[in-house]
């Protein structure tokens, strides 16, 4: 009688079925990568941008906190963040932006306190400006 020798258990994975799909795939890719048209993208140049149509309505924050609602050059002050609040409402009858602008020595919060009111009254077009030093 034949005597077979018991199978010893494999400490070893066997990669050899991985690396055939992986050959297998890499041959697909390759095949058909050059069937696949690349996309292009319409980016729109400077030139073609949307202009803005009505100037903006400014708000301006000075250093000392006070604030100043400004349209055509003219600029009238605001005597709390409520009262700003209410000229804005008043001035804004269509969707135009609004752009707040801050001294430079003015803490961030300051500004952000401002459009955070702005967005909380339902005015969603809010922007900040910015300006070179000396300008």
């Amino acid at each position: 009688m034949l005597q077979r020798r018991p199978r010893r258990m494999m400490n070893q994975m066997n990669v050899v079925p991985y690396i055939d799909v992986m050959l297998v795939l890499l041959v697909i890719f390759m095949v058909t990568a050059p069937m696949f048209t690349p996309g292009v993208i319409d980016v729109p140049s400077v030139s073609r941008a949307a202009q803005v149509e009505t100037a903006p309505l400014e708000i301006s924050i000075e250093a000392s906190g006070a604030y100043f609602v400004g349209e055509g050059g003219k600029r009238e002050p605001a005597a709390n963040l409520d009262e700003l609040i209410a000229m804005v409402q008043a001035r804004l009858k269509d969707s135009r932006p609004v752009v707040v602008t801050a001294h430079q020595d003015l803490k961030y919060s300051e500004v952000v306190k401002v459009a955070d009111k702005l967005h909380a009254a339902g005015i969603q077009r809010v922007a900040l400006t910015v300006r070179q030093q000396g300008s």
